[in-house]
């Protein structure tokens, strides 16, 4: 059976001629491109909908931690205690655990698949755990038996944990040196006053068992970040005297590791809208301002509802708070550790305002913070995320320091309240943070910094490349190269399409929220974004999914021409790009006035090729497709006619 177009069809049918103009004869549709592209139909545990399932379930962890950092030799020792839920439908004979900081030992597979130039995942090769002392209890019954495997740890029980609510006990004692190169991700730092300890991946912590994969046990590389369970984090970390520790969660024993001068004026930043010194600059090596002056303190932290706790501990940091106003009324706190050298006017010193004002903007437009703090660390660490705490780099300022700074809180909903796979979809946290921060920037001091994601021309290059990957490509496999473009601009870049062109904000805004809140504390999969997105925002989205996130198409819509008919106009437009999209068009006319024109997407699905009919008696000086410039159209040399249109 042969396909016309129906625009063309319908000319066709009335007896109406377009002069210079010919039918074409499509031989096949483009239904392929609008088409399903995977299996997302619903089941008990996830709807078709976008929702967790009427028998959606998750396991969760709850740890007490007791651990004492040494900063002579650099090593941390502790004792950890998790209580596992198993609320699966099935009996578990064993767990899998990560031990992360094994990716720094020699014959890591990390280490082994790093090139020999090295990359930004590379990291100290003495690190490592030792594991001793390790009980798995299910009710009375104990078992010693584990078997660890690079970052993994097998850990079995004498009888299975029951299914449906029932519980085990792991507990063992750890202890490995906190190397100075951490990935990125963790470390220390050697300033005048101190060393800087970031400390995470700190703890052997309990892999995700799903209804997805079962145990998703992919080792921890570099490139793939993290994916854990929700529970209860109760630690207790042992230092010096003269260390200050912040954490994630609140502090649990302010009056055993605070003097009364950092009390009181913790009591003032609480109630503060602007930044109030705990720990001056020139008290930083002052002992009258410490709690003690010998020996050690055990500071005592906990967080609930969260997937992973990390610390920021040193003798050299300054120290300052603020309050953060929440959208329900609450009051939470902003704090900032850094050190001497990290201070000015438009360094460090803004650390605190820029993180109070990056979590009352995402609190306001998507989500309510759900912490208690939001502290921000100076470290030899470019950016890293974790609940209610970052580390961010040390010698950051100005702009650089407000976006990395704004990057890894805007991180606390993607994928600390969102709790997506990291190691497998870095794009549903790093790209979903990327697309957030560019609204909060826009926002921040009404435009202080600039935001450059909405140029989406800027980045065609890269859309040029035949060494380009796909997003789902998964990040330790993807190519370095391309790992900024798959998980971070390339996705967010989508999103920002999906709301600016095609969507629009209410649709998308109502769509977004409503997928963040459904998901809040779970563990969404690709497809569940997807779904709900498409129910909420009440359209089929399946071309955009399939051509934007899941291939390496292009974008590029051209006019074609313009002729007079009938003392109207037809406007000839094509796709000659891979991914179709609606066309906005902008038509000016011979008396200087604009008419700006939408054409769905469906007019492609029956060819790349479509004439539109202007029904105008004036006469058309010029036609421009996405003239607000939107899409990252790989020719913008064909977007407008005349042909001359650009070079006017």
């Amino acid at each position: 059976m042969r396909y016309f177009s129906k625009a063309l069809f319908i000319l066709a049918f009335v007896g109406l001629h377009i002069p210079n103009i010919q039918a074409q004869e499509v031989t096949e549709t483009n239904q392929e491109d609008f088409d399903e592209f995977t299996y997302r139909q619903g089941n008990l545990y996830r709807s078709a909908s976008g929702k967790p399932g009427p028998e959606y379930w998750q396991n969760a962890a709850d740890y007490a931690i007791e651990a004492t950092l040494n900063d002579v030799d650099h090593t941390i020792t502790g004792k950890i205690t998790v209580t596992y839920t198993n609320n699966s439908p099935e009996e578990l004979d064993f767990i899998w655990m990560y031990l992360e900081q094994n990716r720094f030992k020699a014959d890591s597979r990390g280490t082994l698949t790093t090139p020999i130039e090295g990359n930004r995942y590379a990291g100290d090769l003495e690190g490592g755990y030792d594991i001793s002392n390790l009980e798995a209890k299910v009710k009375r019954s104990t078992s010693s038996k584990y078997l660890i495997d690079d970052t993994r740890m097998q850990v079995f029980f004498n009888d299975p944990i029951p299914a449906n609510g029932g519980k085990a006990t792991v507990s063992m004692n750890f202890m490995y040196k906190v190397p100075v190169e951490g990935m990125d991700r963790m470390g220390r730092l050697d300033v005048e006053d101190g060393t800087i300890y970031a400390m995470a991946q700190w703890f052997p912590q309990v892999a995700v068992f799903d209804d997805v994969t079962g145990w998703n046990v992919e080792p921890y590389l570099g490139a793939g970040e993290f994916y854990y369970d929700y529970g209860t984090f109760d630690y207790k970390i042992t230092v010096p005297w003269d260390h200050i520790v912040v954490g994630s969660g609140a502090l649990q024993n302010p009056r055993q590791v605070l003097s009364p001068t950092v009390r009181e004026r913790m009591d003032m930043a609480s109630k503060s809208d602007t930044t109030v010194y705990l720990i001056k600059p020139e008290e930083v090596n002052d002992p009258s301002i410490r709690a003690k002056q010998d020996g050690t303190l055990t500071w005592h932290f906990k967080i609930e509802n969260s997937r992973d706790v990390a610390f920021g501990s040193s003798k050299a940091f300054i120290w300052d708070a603020s309050r953060i106003n929440l959208p329900s009324g609450k009051n939470i706190m902003a704090q900032s550790a850094y050190p001497k050298e990290s201070a000015g006017a438009n360094a460090w010193d803004r650390s605190t305002e820029y993180s109070k004002e990056s979590i009352e903007h995402y609190s306001e437009k998507w989500f309510e913070y759900p912490y208690p703090v939001a502290v921000n660390v100076a470290a030899d660490i470019g950016g890293m995320e974790y609940p209610g705490l970052n580390f961010c780099g040390w010698q950051a300022e100005g702009a650089a320091l407000w976006g990395v700074t704004d990057h890894e809180f805007g991180h606390n909903w993607f994928p600390m309240i969102v709790g997506t796979n990291e190691r497998r979809y870095a794009w549903m946290d790093e790209g979903f943070n990327t697309f957030i921060n560019h609204y909060s920037t826009l926002e921040f001091n009404e435009g202080e910094y600039p935001s450059r994601l909405n140029r989406t021309r800027n980045l065609t290059g890269w859309f040029m490349n035949p060494n380009r990957e796909g997003i789902d490509t998964y990040p330790d496999v993807a190519n370095l190269n391309n790992l900024g473009m798959i998980a971070y601009y390339k996705p967010a870049m989508g999103l920002l399409i999906l709301r600016e062109y095609v969507l629009g904000e209410e649709r998308f805004d109502n769509a977004f929220r409503s997928y963040i809140k459904t998901w809040a504390f779970k563990h969404p999969q690709p497809n569940d974004f997807f779904n709900h997105m498409e129910n909420v925002a009440g359209e089929n989205l399946s071309w955009f999914w399939k051509g934007w996130f899941y291939g390496t198409g292009n974008i590029d819509l051209a006019v074609d021409g313009v002729q007079a008919y009938q003392g109207n106009y037809v406007v000839s437009i094509s796709n000659k790009g891979e991914i179709p999209m609606p066309v906005e068009m902008r038509v000016t006319y011979g008396d200087g006035s604009t008419e700006d024109i939408t054409l769905p997407v469906e007019i492609w699905q029956r060819g790349d090729s479509w004439n539109h009919l202007l029904r105008t008696d004036k006469e058309v000086q010029s036609v421009e497709l996405d003239p607000e410039k939107m899409l990252p159209d790989v020719n913008f040399s064909n977007d407008a006619w005349p042909n001359d249109f650009y070079d006017r």
